[in-house]
């Protein structure tokens, strides 16, 4: 066969065996995150959260049609579109390969000998399979996610500037940069990563044409590329739409037009512009303009799939983000307003003094008639900022991250060399290189690495190298070896990319270059500019899969290097086929048997069954507030596709603060009826009383929540304070609320079962556990006030405990959501469990929630194995309500049911904790045999843990993880504890043997 024949044969094998994988490892249903809210957006055609990603939407509701109406197939053929979008960039790195490997070995007009070609596919299949079978890429290969379809739109960018590049000379060339526009601004509609591949293109076009290139013009190109993407970037992306707002706010407030109208004119003048210019470029025959025009225009087509967004906003769908309906609320939904803004050159310190507020833009509304102002767009002023400035968040958290990692006191000011110290060991160390480790040196375990500690560090599988990583350590504690995404892969990746890296810059200067620019760009750059902030709510390798996708190119070069450094001696075709199947083994064979267990998700189903969970458990017509992303865009998911439950309103308590939302709970959605509200728009709209302070007016007495209602809607002046500036706000004047109950709309509504009518109390007080009252906080409390338990209303059990506004001694469990009862708050005993509404969390646990497959699943992914503790604190929590209530036979019934569906492996520590008291209600149940079993199973575990730092501490002769060892030790403790307690002596003196030869270990070391 032809070269051509067996360079397209070999392509489509990557293809069809990544295909193949990721098909095989697919999520069969909808997965944590995004996902949930991207197939519910998609399927209805509603508005994703910033900053969009029509096209995914479009592409992603094709791919539901081959469900056949069989909803709970959506999302497996949803997520099958991530799998053949990802599949579709491993062909087309394959031919990126093999076009360089080509261009580097191939002379003009020499001929193709056998040896160079099997080079060439074999360079191809070793770097596409690598990155094929990658720890970042598999990951988002097998969800519905954008990631995937970002990633196809990258390698097919790259891999048609290199068909112009091999065609330049051609008649009609050209057509291959204008096609590499349109998908790029196609690819603004999937993710805008995409766009860091510009600088990378214009280098390859500037070496194809430039005569002669020095570091002169080379520098002045890279300076031309940068200010190219910020073109892109900012003027097409963003300053275009701030124009057309701008015009339409002209043509609607001073001409009195109506709304849009300047938006067309705007329209109007650009196409004619756009047209003029190309018109214009033909006539005086200038190509360079007339390239520049038509690149514009194809970038700007394909950015019009945005205006899927504008359309389905004016639609009101219930998924309806920042309803960009208008020229302000697109430009918002576009600029990603709704997440802030970072410094990045130049700005303050995270204890930088606040000395002033300064106004940096205005902000508008659309009115009944015209544009209005919804305030200004603000910022302080600090004393003192600084160059870089990366640890900036005043957030406490991150104030106590930054302290504890840089090791600084109270009093210290970071410098610019403190900064920069924490750009490279955190943001670049941590939070890039450990990613990068991830994909080509291997992996620790799934656990959450952000903090700075060993958790979701990168290992080689060599003992001395992880000695070196771990600090000094001779081995691995079970937690890590017994995990199965520990990956080894004994640094052959990486070694073999440096390899063709190195190859490449001797061979080929200018190409590896233009490599090297899309791995930095792609890579580090990302950090640079982000300047991302610490404890972010899950790992972030994603955005950095172009780096990885760039080295996976090197590491299929490093075939010629393996062949020219390493079997220079051997003949062509020898030294060829050899160097292609070590490589192949040393990469992407080894990083497929390694990464396939803990990257197959064909048999869990954990964020489906939970999301599904958390409607059924509801009772009817419910209200539901959520708060974070894994308890609240799955259930979109289930209600908004699969159709379950529509009657219960879902209600995000982190959006509740925006007035587009809560115009969207003012609406019927599904079969729910509007939110009780009575709050009026112009009362909550953008601008107006966004934040409403807590000022002691020292108020000991609990105050009904109506008359605090009252107060902060209030226009009159009295009920306002007076700023400095003259300005008037709300406030909210007592911490100490209350709320009357109507025992009679209590029982009729069925809240509470007649024979607990004794039960309830004249009226619920507690104390709101925040400093200030958001709008969305002043819509729960307008809910509250005018529900008068009509609606139950629930909130999960996932959420942070402030965002119960204090209400904690009303709610009670039932499951993974706790129900507001006006019950009296029982204080005569201590609970060691929060409150248990044992009736219906029994039913949910023993008749209503799936668990997702967790005990027979292959593997669990961190968020799922931290749903299995959740899962074992509901069983505990049902087991402590119904002991209590002495329901003996029924507990052991939760029990056996417990056992039923609760994997047997112990997956973290958490779960050792949950096992103790379970372990404990099992004994309250005589149930020995399961309760010696599972306390042994749990001391091992422990045991095997100490039993790793212990021989860490001694080859150190300092102890090691001290907060652990404690932590370790405390709990072992208390086994032997609760075995003595319950009259366990075998057992017991086993368990204290353990401890004691554990103490005498560790005791040497011991601090105190």
């Amino acid at each position: 066969m032809s070269y051509s024949k067996i360079n397209n044969l070999a392509g489509w094998t990557c293809f069809f065996i990544a295909a193949i994988t990721y098909i095989l490892t697919l999520d069969q249903s909808v997965s944590f995150w995004d996902c949930g809210e991207f197939i519910a957006t998609a399927f209805r055609m509603q508005v994703v959260h910033q900053p969009g990603a029509p096209m995914v939407s479009m592409i992603q509701r094709l791919f539901s049609t081959m469900a056949m109406g069989d909803k709970t197939m959506i999302a497996y053929f949803m997520n099958l579109s991530s799998a053949l979008a990802s599949a579709g960039t491993i062909l087309f790195l394959f031919w990126t390969i093999t076009a360089l490997a080509k261009k580097t070995i191939i002379k003009k007009d020499e001929v193709l000998t056998n040896s160079k070609i099997i080079s060439i596919v074999g360079a191809g299949l070793v770097g596409a399979l690598a990155y094929a079978f990658s720890d970042s890429f598999w990951f988002s290969a097998v969800e519905a996610e954008v990631y995937a379809m970002s990633s196809l739109c990258t390698a097919i960018v790259f891999w048609g500037i290199l068909k112009w590049e091999s065609l330049a000379d051609e008649p009609k060339a050209d057509r291959w940069l204008l096609f590499v526009a349109y998908i790029m601004g196609i690819s603004i509609g999937v993710h805008i990563l995409n766009l860091l591949t510009i600088p990378a293109l214009i280098f390859v076009y500037y070496f194809k044409k430039a005569k002669s290139p020095n570091w002169q013009s080379v520098l002045k190109v890279f300076i031309i590329s940068i200010v190219v993407l910020g073109i892109v970037q900012f003027g097409i992306i963003q300053y275009m739409i701030s124009f057309a707002a701008s015009f339409d706010y002209f043509f609607v407030n001073t001409l009195g037009f109506g709304f849009g109208t300047g938006v067309l004119f705007y329209a109007i003048l650009v196409i004619a512009g756009l047209v003029y210019g190309i018109r214009y470029s033909i006539v005086k025959n200038k190509k360079a303009m007339n390239l520049i025009m038509l690149f514009a225009v194809l970038l700007i087509f394909g950015y019009s799939s945005f205006a899927l967004m504008i359309i389905r906003a004016q639609a009101k769908p219930n998924l309806n983000n920042t309803d960009p309906e208008n020229a302000f609320n697109f430009l918002s939904y576009v600029n990603r307003s709704q997440y802030g803004d970072r410094p990045l050159l130049y700005g303050e310190n995270y204890n930088s003094e606040k000395i002033d507020i300064k106004e940096t833009d205005q902000l508008y509304r659309k009115g009944e008639n015209k544009y209005e102002s919804a305030g200004t767009k603000s910022e302080y002023i600090y004393g003192d900022k600084t160059l870089a400035p990366r640890m900036y968040s005043d957030k406490p958290e991150h104030v106590r991250f930054y302290k504890n990692y840089m090791g600084f006191d109270d009093a210290h000011k970071p410098s610019l060399m403190d900064n920069l110290k924490y750009m490279f060991s955190f943001q670049t160390g941590q939070m890039y290189m450990r990613y990068f480790m991830w994909n080509f040196v291997g992996r620790q375990d799934n656990e959450d690495g952000q903090h700075g500690g060993n958790d979701g560090a990168w290992l080689s599988g060599i003992k001395p190298i992880d000695a070196i990583r771990l600090g000094n350590q001779t081995n691995l504690p079970p937690s890590i070896v017994e995990n199965k995404a520990y990956n080894r892969f004994f640094f052959l990746p990486l070694i073999i990319g440096l390899i063709g890296a190195v190859w490449h810059f001797k061979r080929n200067q200018k190409d590896a270059g233009v490599i090297g620019l899309l791995f930095i760009f792609t890579g580090i750059a990302i950090v640079v500019y982000l300047n991302s902030i610490p404890l972010e709510p899950r790992e972030r390798d994603y955005a950095y899969v172009g780096s990885f996708y760039a080295f996976a190119i090197w590491i299929g070069l490093g075939v010629f290097g393996l062949k020219d450094f390493v079997f220079k001696k051997l003949t062509p075709a020898r030294a060829s086929i050899f160097a292609s199947i070590i490589a192949l083994f040393a990469a992407p064979i080894i990083m497929a048997s390694q990464g396939w267990d803990d990257h197959n998700r064909s048999e869990s189903h954990v964020a489906h069954d939970m999301s599904v969970n958390y409607l059924k458990s509801c009772a009817p017509n419910a209200i539901l507030f959520t708060y974070g992303d894994n308890d609240t865009f799955p259930v979109w998911y289930a209600q908004e596709v699969e159709n379950i439950r529509p009657d219960v309103r879902v209600v995000n308590l982190s959006l509740f603060t925006a007035d587009w939302y809560i115009d969207g709970m003012r609406r019927k959605q599904n079969q729910s009826e509007p939110l009780p509200l009575t709050i009026k728009p112009a009362q909550y709209v953008a601008g107006t009383r966004d934040v409403m302070y807590y000022q002691d007016y020292k108020i000991t007495q609990h105050i009904e929540l109506k008359e605090i209602l009252d107060v902060l809607l209030s226009d009159n002046d009295e009920d306002k304070v007076t700023m400095n500036d003259g300005s008037k706000y709300n406030v909210l004047p007592t911490k100490n609320l209350k709320l009357a109950v109507n025992p009679k709309e209590v029982l009729d509504t069925g809240t509470v079962p007649k024979e607990d009518a004794g039960k309830i109390a004249s009226s619920m007080e507690w104390t709101y556990n925040g400093d200030y009252v958001s709008k969305g906080t002043l819509a729960l409390f307008d809910i509250l006030t005018h529900n008068n338990w009509k609606r139950p209303i629930y909130f999960t059990g996932a959420m942070p405990d402030e965002q119960y506004i204090g209400l904690d001694k009303y709610l009670y469990i039932e499951g993974l959501n706790k129900r507001l009862l006006p019950l009296k708050p029982d204080t005569s005993v201590t609970q060691k469990f929060e409150l248990v509404n044992v009736k219906p969390m029994y039913n949910n646990l023993m008749n209503v929630y799936g668990f997702g497959n967790i005990k027979n699943a292959n593997h669990l992914d961190r968020q799922s194995a931290d749903d299995v503790t959740m899962c074992a604190n509901m069983f505990n929590g049902l087991l402590n309500g119904l002991i209590n209530d002495g329901k003996i036979v029924e507990s052991i019934k939760v029990a056996d049911k417990y056992f039923q569906v609760m994997p047997e492996k112990i997956y973290t520590m958490r779960q050792v904790m949950s096992n103790f008291y379970l372990t404990e209600n099992l004994y309250r149940i005589n149930d020995l045999n399961r309760a010696n079993a599972m306390i042994s199973k749990s001391a091992d575990y422990i045991d095997k843990e100490l039993t790793h730092l212990a021989d860490v501490s001694e080859s150190k002769n300092q102890l090691a993880s001290e907060q652990n060892v404690r932590f370790y030790l405390t709990y072992l403790g208390q086994m032997v504890k609760l075995t003595e307690t319950f009259k366990q002596n075998t057992l017991s003196k086993k368990l204290e043997k353990q401890y004691n030869n554990l103490l005498d270990r560790f005791t040497p070391f011991a601090t105190g």
